[in-house]
C-alpha cells in the first residue's frame, strides 16, 4: 500500500503521519508548496510522478466561528476547489482506495438528538459556518458518487471536533478547546484574574482526541470496501462550553473568574454525534477527556514560540 497524506501538518494530518510511520506504511505528505491542492497541474503531477493506491485526504481550510463569519465565501470556495481537483484526478487515475474526512458542520442546525449519518441534507445548516458545511458536504457526495460510479473503496469519515498537539490555537483559527488552552494560559503570563467566555456557556459541544481518530483512520485502511459509505467518529458524550471553561482551568491551575460575553455569538446549541455505526466497524476511543487535556497543554506548553503568543 503506497498512501498520500494531504493536510500532513495538520493536527489530524501529523497524527495520522505518525500512525502511518509507527506501523510501517510507506506514505508521503507533502507540504502546499510541494502539492498545491488549489492547482490541477500540480495535483496531476504529483499523483502520476508518486502513483499512490491510496489517498487520506484531511486538508481543508478552517478556522473558528468569527473566522467563517468573516470570510464564508472562502471557505466555501476554497474547499470546493481543493476537495474537486484531488478527486478528479484521483478518478482519472483509477486510485482504489481514498479516505475523506468531513466534519459534524454538515449536519442540520439545531438537534437535540444525537446526529445520525442519515440526518444529513435534512434541515437548514448553521449559519456562522455554513460556506465550509456546504463545501464538505459536496465533498462528501462526491466521494459517495464515484465510489457508486465507478466501483472505488472512497469512504468518508466524520469526525466530531477534534482536539490534541498540532492544534491552532492563534484566536482566528483556533477552535473552542484549543481557544480556552489559549485564554488560560494568557491570562496566567500576564496575570489577569478573568477570561472571556462568548456567549452564555450553556451550549453543548463534543470533542474527541486527535490521536484516537488517527488511529482509527488507519486501521481502517485495511477493510475500505467493507465500511459503510460515510460514518460517524466521535467521544460519544458532550459537555458544555462552560464546563470546558472550567475544565481547563482546573488542569492549568487558573481559579479565576469566566466571564461570559453576552454579545458573541455562541453556535449550534447541541452537537453530539451518534457513533453507533462506527463502533460497530471497530471505533473504541480510549483517551479520556482530561488525559486529552492535559497531553495538548503540555504539546502547548513546549513549543518555543509560545512565549511569543498573547
Amino acid at each position: 500500500m503506497k498512501i498520500l497524506l494531504t493536510g500532513g501538518s495538520g493536527m489530524l494530518g501529523s497524527a495520522v503521519k505518525r500512525e502511518l510511520d509507527e506501523r510501517g506504511f510507506e506514505s508521503e505528505a507533502p507540504t502546499s508548496s510541494e502539492l498545491n491542492l488549489l492547482s490541477t497541474i500540480s495535483i496531476s503531477s504529483f499523483l502520476g510522478d508518486y502513483r499512490p493506491t491510496t489517498i487520506i485526504h484531511a486538508a481543508a481550510r478552517v478556522g473558528g466561528i468569527q473566522a467563517n463569519i468573516d470570510n464564508p465565501y472562502s471557505y466555501l470556495t476554497e474547499n470546493i476547489r481543493m476537495d474537486s481537483n484531488l478527486f478528479s484526478s484521483a478518478k482519472d487515475l483509477k486510485i482504489q482506495n481514498l479516505v475523506y474526512v468531513g466534519s459534524t458542520c454538515m449536519y442540520p442546525k439545531d438537534r437535540d438528538v444525537p446526529l445520525r449519518e442519515q440526518d444529513l441534507l435534512s434541515g437548514p445548516l448553521e449559519p456562522t459556518n455554513e460556506g465550509y458545511a456546504l463545501a464538505k458536504i459536496l465533498g462528501l457526495k462526491t466521494v459517495e458518487l464515484v465510489s457508486k460510479q465507478f466501483g472505488l473503496s472512497w469512504r468518508t469519515i466524520i469526525p466530531s471536533n477534534m482536539y490534541g498537539p498540532g492544534d491552532h490555537f492563534e484566536p482566528n483559527r483556533s477552535h473552542l478547546l484549543a481557544a480556552i488552552i489559549m485564554k488560560v494560559w494568557d491570562a496566567k503570563r500576564i496575570g489577569a484574574k478573568t477570561i472571556e467566555m462568548w456567549g452564555d456557556g450553556s451550549s453543548r459541544r463534543e470533542f474527541t482526541y486527535v490521536g484516537d481518530v488517527a488511529k482509527f483512520i488507519v486501521l481502517s485502511l485495511k477493510n475500505l470496501d467493507e465500511l459503510p459509505q460515510y460514518m460517524n467518529v466521535g467521544e460519544g458524550v458532550d459537555h458544555s462550553i462552560k464546563e470546558y471553561y472550567e475544565i481547563v482551568s482546573k488542569i492549568m491551575s487558573f481559579d479565576g473568574e469566566i466571564k461570559a460575553n453576552l454579545t458573541k455569538p455562541t453556535g449550534m446549541k447541541r452537537k453530539l454525534s451518534d457513533t453507533s455505526l462506527a463502533k460497530q466497524h471497530g471505533w473504541n476511543p480510549q483517551t479520556s477527556l482530561e488525559t486529552g487535556i492535559r497531553e495538548t497543554v503540555k504539546w502547548f506548553e513546549s513549543r518555543e514560540e509560545v512565549t511569543f503568543i498573547g
